[in-house]
């Protein structure tokens, strides 16, 4: 019969640990997230999959906030982040340090997320937008590609957090998890 796992059964790398580890080279831009919760879901999804940073921007909220803190865990402490406030000062940031950019975004140009095929050591930047309007029109043509989580039931979008951890997890399986072994067994 199955058992839970204890804390320590788990192998968690402790947070001086962590931060001496490399990191999967995937950051993740919240462009305009107004909830706490989400920017704390995103957080603690960034650290399940050890991603290399998270960035806020526009009116997105930053830690300490309480809400964040509610869903984040602690997550805060583990994963590097940052706000600014514009997303595209975030963005040319990024591009300057060698990440693509992938926009989660219903457009004419979007992939199915089954369809995107980041390559291992490839560095990317994922743009989640508002809860309500999605990503900002000023930042949409910036991207190297577009992304998109099919969906067959009758609401238009999934919530933000959550389709950023379909996307996370999508990464992780075609990339991230060649990454990580290599640099574990180095």
């Amino acid at each position: 019969m199955a058992r839970k796992l204890s804390v320590t059964e788990l192998n968690r790398l402790a947070p001086d640990e962590l931060a001496q580890r490399p990191r999967v080279p995937l950051r993740i831009l919240l462009d305009n997230i107004r909830s706490g919760n989400n920017v704390g879901s995103v957080l603690r999804t960034a650290d399940g999959f050890r991603f290399d940073h998270v960035l806020m921007s526009g009116i997105s909220v930053a830690p300490p906030h309480r809400d964040i803190l509610k869903t984040s865990l602690g997550a805060e402490r583990t994963v590097p982040w940052s706000y600014y406030a514009s997303p595209i000062e975030a963005i040319e940031r990024c591009r300057q340090e060698g990440y693509k950019v992938a926009i989660v975004e219903q457009t004419t140009e979007a992939l199915a997320l089954q369809e995107w095929n980041p390559q291992p050591g490839e560095k990317w930047l994922l743009v989640l937008g508002n809860e309500v309007s999605g990503v900002s029109n000023e930042v949409l043509h910036l991207a190297d590609v577009y992304l998109e989580v099919p969906q067959f039931g009758n609401k238009h979008s999934f919530n933000v957090a959550v389709c950023g951890g379909m996307v996370a997890w999508h990464y992780m399986n075609v990339s991230g998890l060649s990454f990580l072994n290599a640099c574990e067994l180095s």
